[in-house]
């Protein structure tokens, strides 16, 4: 039972998550040789003010 946590930032439409999720999915299932009814994906979004990188937030220039 496969569970990918998938964490970016928000802004995605619901049809891109949909395609994210049906995407995801093939793939473990095409690779692991699973059913696709094992699988979970969750989708984590958070601010751009809430995701550091290289030392700082992305919300900053």
């Amino acid at each position: 039972m496969p569970v990918v946590v998938l964490k970016m930032k928000k802004g995605a439409s619901t049809d891109q998550k949909r395609r994210i999720v049906h995407e995801f999915t093939d793939t473990l299932c095409t690779t692991l040789g699973l059913d696709k009814n094992l699988v979970t994906i969750m989708i984590d979004e958070h601010d751009l003010e809430n995701i550091g990188k290289a030392g700082k937030l992305r919300c900053d220039p």
